[in-house]
């Protein structure tokens, strides 16, 4: 019985193992990739400066949890990423901010991706991102600084 249940325990290991060497893991270059081929992404448009939205965007990141961004704003964009946590492997985003349909506004895309396909979690998803954006924006309308700490929802 042990014996059998220790062969199991062996197979249900390597099948995972297999598993993930076959999905592979996501990185920053995926991402970029992603939204170059506009497979992937959330956009959305927000009536505020490309300022106002480049430190809503760093500050959402932050209040997410990311590690370091990475920012590349004469190309529009920043990237960063989550590290590992109980059920996932972490995460891998990029923000772009450009200009919007109207002149006044500013359009911003997110694209998330899993570091690893089969994790159940993701760290940040694309609506979370833009549920805490628009906080941002409302908190900037309001005409008070973004907390370096996340409101409550």
């Amino acid at each position: 019985m042990l014996r059998r249940i220790r062969s199991s325990i062996t197979i249900l290991c390597f099948t995972l193992s297999a598993g993930f060497l076959v999905t592979g893991c996501s990185s920053i270059n995926d991402v970029i990739k992603a939204k170059q081929d506009g497979s992937e992404g959330t956009s959305k448009e927000y009536s505020v400066t490309q300022d106002q939205a480049w430190n809503i965007a760093k500050t959402v990141l932050r209040w997410e949890g990311s590690d370091a961004i990475e920012e590349h704003r004469d190309q529009g964009y920043m990237v960063t990423s989550t590290g590992m946590s109980i059920g996932t492997a972490g995460t891998v985003m990029g923000v772009w901010v450009e200009k919007g349909a109207q002149t006044s506004d500013v359009k911003v895309t997110v694209v998330t991706k899993r570091r690893i396909k089969l994790d159940l979690i993701t760290s940040l998803t694309e609506s979370t991102f833009h549920k805490r954006f628009a906080q941002g924006v409302e908190i900037i309308r309001a005409g008070k600084p973004l907390p370096s700490v996340a409101p409550k929802e």
